[in-house]
């Protein structure tokens, strides 16, 4: 017994929601809207940051867009955001085990789109070499069930 009041899984859940909060109607306006404004658009930086991607150079901001394209932005940003799956769980969950994302992902295409992703999440420390192993052993078995093309 802790001398905590809350638990581990409380912290978790409360995170969970927090991050559900962003999907809230209105919170792209009031939240995303104000602070994307002075946030560079990726396509217009003069020169990005190779490891990061991040702009070394100034370009256009979202907010030097006109009202109309600022609004339409939002539109289409809040469409993309409301349509997205909610991972929060996953992502706290994630965070709190130590894990983080990796930047590779399966993905099985049909005609029609997508059948499947996946995504990895693993250690820190985990040796890039054992990482490479443990992404293209998951692709191998699952390849396996596939029909030859």
């Amino acid at each position: 017994m802790t001398d905590r009041p809350y638990t581990d899984d409380d912290l978790r859940a409360e995170a969970t929601r927090q991050l559900g909060l962003r999907r809230q109607p209105g919170f792209f306006s009031r939240g995303i809207g104000n602070e994307m404004k002075e946030q560079i658009i990726p396509s217009t930086a003069v020169d990005l940051e190779p490891e990061t991607g991040e702009p070394l150079e100034m370009g256009r901001t979202w907010g030097q867009l006109g009202d109309g394209d600022f609004g339409r932005v939002l539109h289409e940003l809040a469409a993309l955001m409301n349509g997205a799956a909610d991972v929060s769980e996953w992502a706290v969950n994630l965070g709190a085990d130590g894990l983080e994302p990796l930047g590779e992902q399966l993905t099985a295409h049909t005609q029609g789109g997508p059948w499947f992703r996946l995504h990895f999440a693993v250690r820190p420390d985990m040796p890039d070499d054992m990482r490479r192993s443990l992404v293209e052993g998951v692709a191998l078995e699952i390849a396996k069930h596939f029909p030859s093309a």
